[in-house]
């Protein structure tokens, strides 16, 4: 096998001279780590199980690995499809459909003049479900603006609630026990997320701020805080929608790229973080944020700051739905609304007292 390697050898006492590297019937193959030998190699592998989405990065987009069946013979008669794939990245959440049999894989040679064919080839297509890989949220939104004193907190209870009956739900980052509860993960294990104690209990909350109203443009500032002790999140994305992002000007500290499955509209956009800057979001503690700002072009026809339209209609965080405060609690423009009761109440009381003057005047005259 090169480019990965399987979690367990099993049971090869049956073979002679040369030991298989795997004699389980149902393997788990893991992707072996950057800086592997190169004679343990094969092309695009050794990514350490971490790959970037295709808007991304397409060139880290994929990885592989390749290995020998023995007695598998040599003829695609012999070659059977292999069952009950699972995907697990690095948690649960993927279903995999069952192989199927497509046109044979076509291998070019170095020299770019001769052309091999794979016995056969199948696909495998592997669908994430976020209900499937956690029972509550992984994220939430929070909201504010410049024009507004109020911050629009996670809806209470996003990701779960805290639970005071039973100590160890959470965190207290204040707590003079915080580094005994942190554990250390080991390798190939997946922990539970480990979170702060908060009103929202999600492992990950990004901020929308609205931060200036300029002339021509508008500016936002978004960060990202990681409240999960267990998970650090290399190469992340947050994936945006907003019907303004069709007049996107610039971001400061994040790469961008809009998503346009419908070429008509362009109202969706992915972000993630600069290489060797901010694209590692660290755990929860004094370096587990992220932030930058979005410089947007207004478009006459569009553009407000009432009911809540400089705020996004949806966000998600590593393909995660993050749970959204409802649009009533959203910071709203100040009015003059409170004070046309002053005036009503005082131009009543003027009425009131003209007229009892009037009265007054009469019965003395």
């Amino acid at each position: 096998m090169n480019g990965a390697q399987t979690t367990e050898q099993g049971d090869c006492s049956k073979f002679k001279g040369t030991i298989p590297h795997c004699c389980k019937k149902t393997p788990s193959v893991v992707d072996l780590l950057p800086g592997t030998p190169y004679n343990q190699q094969t092309a695009n592998c050794c990514r350490g199980g971490v790959i970037n989405s295709w808007a991304q990065d397409p060139a880290t987009a994929v990885s592989s690995f390749q290995l020998t069946v023995g007695q598998a013979g040599t003829t695609n008669k012999t070659v059977r499809v292999p069952k009950n794939f699972t995907l697990k990245a690095p948690g649960p959440g993927y279903t995999c459909g069952p192989g199927k049999i497509v046109k044979p894989t076509r291998f070019i040679g170095t020299d770019k003049r001769r052309v091999t064919q794979a016995l056969m080839t199948w696909n495998v297509t592997c669908t994430y479900s976020q209900f499937l890989a956690q029972k509550t949220p992984t994220c939430c939104v929070s909201l504010s603006s410049f024009y507004n004193s109020t911050i629009v907190p996670c809806p209470t209870c996003s990701c779960g609630c805290r639970n005071t009956s039973q100590p160890g739900n959470c965190v207290d980052p204040k707590g003079p026990k915080i580094a005994s509860v942190v554990r250390n993960p080991g390798k190939n294990v997946y922990l539970q997320p480990l979170v702060q104690c908060t009103n929202h209990m999600c492992p990950v909350r990004i901020h929308w701020h609205v931060k200036t109203n300029y002339k021509a443009y508008w500016r936002v500032k978004v960060t990202i805080t990681n409240f999960n002790y267990n998970m650090n999140y290399s190469q992340w994305n947050l994936v945006v929608q907003h019907p303004n992002f069709d007049n996107l000007t610039q971001t400061f500290s994040f790469n961008y790229k809009p998503l346009t499955p419908y070429a008509s509209i362009n109202d969706t956009g992915i972000l993630w973080g600069v290489k060797f800057y901010n694209d590692l979001l660290m755990q929860a503690g004094p370096y587990g944020n992220v932030q930058s700002e979005l410089l947007f072009q207004k478009e006459a026809s569009a553009f407000t700051l009432e009911k809540g339209w400089a705020f996004p209609r949806r966000i998600y965080f590593n393909g995660d739905n993050c749970v959204m405060p409802p649009p009533d609690s959203y910071p709203w423009l100040p009015n003059t609304g409170s004070r046309k009761p002053i005036r009503s109440r005082f131009s009543a009381i003027t009425a009131l007292i003209s007229l009892l003057l009037t009265v007054f005047l009469h019965e003395n005259l």
